[in-house]
This record gives C-alpha cells, structure tokens and sequence, in this order.
C-alpha cells in the first residue's frame, strides 16, 4: 500500500503526497497511474475486511495501487466499526 513522498502540509506537519493518475509508477518506474476503484482486503489486527469501490492510482504495468492517506484512514475506520454490508466464506490454507 503506498502512499507517496513526503511533503509539509499547511500546518507544517508531515504528510505523503497523492501520486496522481498519469504519473510514473515509483514501485517499477515503468508504469503509469490511473485512476480506478479497487477491492482491498485489508487486515486490522486478526480482522479481515474486504472493503469495496475504493479510490486508488492503480499503476498500469505492475498493478501497485497508491491511496490518498484520507483513503487510508477511512478504510480503518470502516475496519474498526466491525460495520459490514454482507458476509462471505474464505477458506485459509497454509503453504507447504
């Protein structure tokens, strides 16, 4: 999950930049970004919760996604409220 370089917001507080669509990728460098919305399965402590229609620069070569931080903290707000819409079964296997 990236989220960017570093920069001063207004307050002088660190915060990561957005990379916006049609930027190269920083992961391969050989990519470009495009605006999508995606799927994450996104893991809070020994929760999973698969949150859809989420906002993310998806690069076109490698499929590394990059989220706004706001994106970010949204996602483990939705993951702490235990909230959901519908449930599935996943099984889980151990690699051998």
């Amino acid at each position: 999950m990236s989220m960017g370089s570093a920069s001063e917001t207004r307050n002088g507080s660190k915060e990561r930049n957005q990379p916006t669509a049609g930027e190269t990728c920083y992961f391969c460098s050989r990519g470009t970004l495009e605006e999508k919305h995606v799927t994450v399965d996104f893991r809070w402590g020994e929760q999973l919760v698969i949150i859809e229609n989420v906002p993310a620069n998806v690069c076109n070569e490698c499929g590394e996604r990059y989220y706004a931080a706001k994106i970010v903290r949204q996602m483990e707000q939705i993951a702490k409220e235990r909230r959901k819409e519908r449930e599935i079964r996943v099984p889980v296997v151990e690699m051998q």
